[in-house]
């Protein structure tokens, strides 16, 4: 039997929301807690997201701070999924040896990812278009700043709420959901959303990554769907569908209310994002506008929808230890000349924003300048595995990456089911696959790795795979 001790309460700012649930039962193969905080910033804070100045005049939906802890074989992980649209690496480092200090779960076990909603808060990345775009600066810092003690107030809650659960994996799908927002054109390019019922589209210029994954946290005892704790989904697609200059979750919420409208309203869902660098929610065929609210809460039914259906399949997790393994990698960097160093400042200089058509301008502009501000100091990124028993495991990519690479880590993968999660403890920006820097725009123009740094990741990540495996 389980007791709910403490309510969700919701205030205003960066108020704490604590779902607390504490078990009394038998010894079981797992233990397992989960808790929110709310991470919602003040108003006026800058919005991320975009190439123009945005600021945060209202709230749609609270921003939140989830974690789910999970203790097998005497270990125990923790894993940590915030409605921002990325995870600073120095607020991972901070929130990680703060996690090992105040709750013994040891830093190298805790995986920190953003769901990448585009209607959340500039974050200090030192980024030269975070600058840019972030006219209060001090809210951003401050919020910045305070960040990681809201991390680890999440944790803290959830550890000490374990209790005896039961974990159990699906893998299911959700197609004509996510598309491709890259497309071969008839004149030999390759667009970049190019609007619907385009007569130049010929084809999508790459795949989706339709499976719907998801690991299911119970109590071993209970009436039915109330028994359910905690959802983790992990699926690919782009959260840039609500808009505007209200502060939202994005469809990650919407598929969060959704859950909880079966589960009941104590339940926690965690989308962890797959790697959706060039996925996004338009169907360039449907001449309907999917854009606001409405658009985010359809996908939430539609998603939630899979995510049910996917119930049917679920199958047990075996017990054993956590296996956990970081590998760095150094990604080169493009070539900047100092003309063109030069030039992006000048553009950075004399255009505001990304209207009138200045989008590409400010794109290759704030690029050029990223790079020659690390005087030629390759990116170093932390690829993480988390496995557990033979048929487990958990791959933390460090930023928006294409869905190729993430297909590519699913197939070469040891084990059955993979969660591949973008935008996982740090974030280096897009990181396309080797084909689509020769293909060009956006995305490989915005990109600060360069070319083939992607099928290095990979690499990595097989490589830790293989070497966790039983």
């Amino acid at each position: 039997m389980w007791k709910c001790i403490e309510a969700m309460k919701w205030t205003t700012g960066l108020a704490l929301l604590a779902l607390c649930l504490v078990v009394k039962t038998t010894a079981q193969d797992f233990r397992a807690g989960v808790a929110a905080v709310d991470i919602t910033p003040p108003l006026g804070i800058p919005i991320a997201g975009y190439y123009h100045a945005r600021g945060a005049d209202g709230v749609l939906d609270p921003l939140l701070s989830k974690a789910l802890v999970v203790e097998s074989g005497g270990d125990h992980v923790a894993f940590v999924v915030l409605d921002l649209i990325s995870v600073p690496r120095a607020v991972t480092d901070q929130a990680r040896a703060a996690i090992e200090r105040e709750t013994g779960i040891r830093g190298a076990h805790v995986m920190i990812s953003a769901t990448h909603t585009h209607t959340g808060p500039v974050l200090d990345t030192r980024a030269q278009r975070d600058r840019a775009i972030g006219h209060q600066e001090k809210l951003s810092l401050d919020y910045t700043t305070a960040l990681p003690s809201k991390i680890v107030e999440c944790v803290r809650l959830a550890y000490g709420a374990l209790g005896a659960a039961r974990l159990r994996v699906a893998q299911g799908r959700c197609e004509a959901l996510a598309f491709n927002r890259r497309f071969f054109m008839r004149d030999g390019t390759v667009g970049w959303n190019p609007g619907k019922l385009n007569p130049n589209i010929t084809m999508p210029a790459g795949p989706v990554d339709d499976e719907v994954a998801i690991l299911q946290v119970d109590w071993p005892a209970g009436p039915g769907p109330a028994r359910a704790i905690a959802t983790y989904v992990n699926f690919a697609m782009h959260p840039d569908t609500t808009g505007g200059t209200k502060l939202s979750a994005d469809w990650p919420g919407a598929l969060g209310r959704v859950l909880a409208q079966y589960f009941g309203s104590n339940h926690l869902t965690l989308l962890a994002n797959g790697t959706c660098g060039n996925i996004n929610h338009l169907d360039v065929s449907w001449n309907w506008p999917q854009k606001g609210v409405s658009e985010a809460n359809r996908i939430g039914i539609v998603l939630g929808a899979a995510v049910l259906q996917s119930l049917k399949s679920l199958r047990p997790v075996t017990n054993g230890p956590w296996r956990v393994r970081s590998e760095v990698v150094e990604l080169p960097l493009p070539e900047v000349t100092p003309a063109q160093v030069e030039q992006a400042r000048r553009d950075v200089e004399s255009t505001r924003d990304d209207q009138g058509g200045n989008f590409m301008k400010l794109v290759r502009a704030h690029r050029v300048l990223d790079i020659a501000s690390r005087s030629g100091d390759p990116c170093r990124v932390e690829v993480q595995v988390i496995a557990l028993g033979r048929d487990l495991a958990w791959v933390a990519l460090p930023g928006e990456v294409f869905v190729e690479l993430g297909l590519a880590i699913k197939k070469r993968s040891p084990f059955p089911c993979t969660f591949v999660v973008e935008l996982a403890n740090e974030n280096i920006g897009y990181i396309p696959d080797r084909r689509s820097y020769a293909e060009g725009n956006y995305e490989p123009e915005s990109a600060r790795c360069a070319a083939g740094s992607g099928e290095r990741l990979v690499d990595a990540a097989v490589r830790v795979l293989e070497a966790l495996r039983l």
